[in-house]
């Protein structure tokens, strides 16, 4: 048993949240970090990015970019998706994640089936500048199946 001291009516409950409909989202990263991939063979840059403006204002997207990892072709990825990035929002040569922070720029955003759960995840597909990709006007907006699950992130 734990004491909790705690006013349920005074705090607004959680609710499980859906995956993003597939499109593109003008957001901006709002935190990073590097942790270390689940083998503990390398490590990956996970970015939250929070989307802008739209009917998904201020719903949350994440990234991991495996930026030190054993398989080369991954490595070549990651830093192509950083460079992606990096172009996006102007920090060409950034000497700390932070400073890719609170840039807009536009995300691409999909809909990919867990092929292990079962559960539909959103993943981050492509980075552009803010003004290459408009975000979907609301009347383009697909929503989300009534079946979806909730959003679940996939570990490195």
């Amino acid at each position: 048993m734990a004491t909790l001291n705690f006013d349920a009516s005074q705090v607004k409950p959680s609710t499980s949240s859906t995956p993003l409909p597939a499109g593109n989202y003008i957001a901006e990263i709002t935190a990073s970090s590097t942790k270390p991939t689940k083998n503990g063979a390398g490590q990956y840059l996970e970015i939250e990015m929070t989307i802008l403006d739209g009917e998904c204002k201020g719903r949350k997207v994440w990234d991991r970019l495996c930026i030190d990892h054993p398989n080369a072709q991954t490595v070549e990825i990651a830093r192509a998706n950083l460079s992606a990035i990096c172009h996006a929002v102007g920090i060409m040569k950034p000497q700390d994640s932070v400073e890719l922070h609170n840039l807009p720029m536009s995300v691409k955003v999909i809909c990919k089936k867990d092929d292990a759960t079962g559960d539909i995840r959103n993943e981050v597909r492509g980075y552009a500048k803010r003004e290459n990709h408009p975000p979907l006007s609301a009347s383009q907006t697909p929503t989300p199946a009534a079946n979806s699950v909730p959003w679940a992130r996939s570990e490195s």
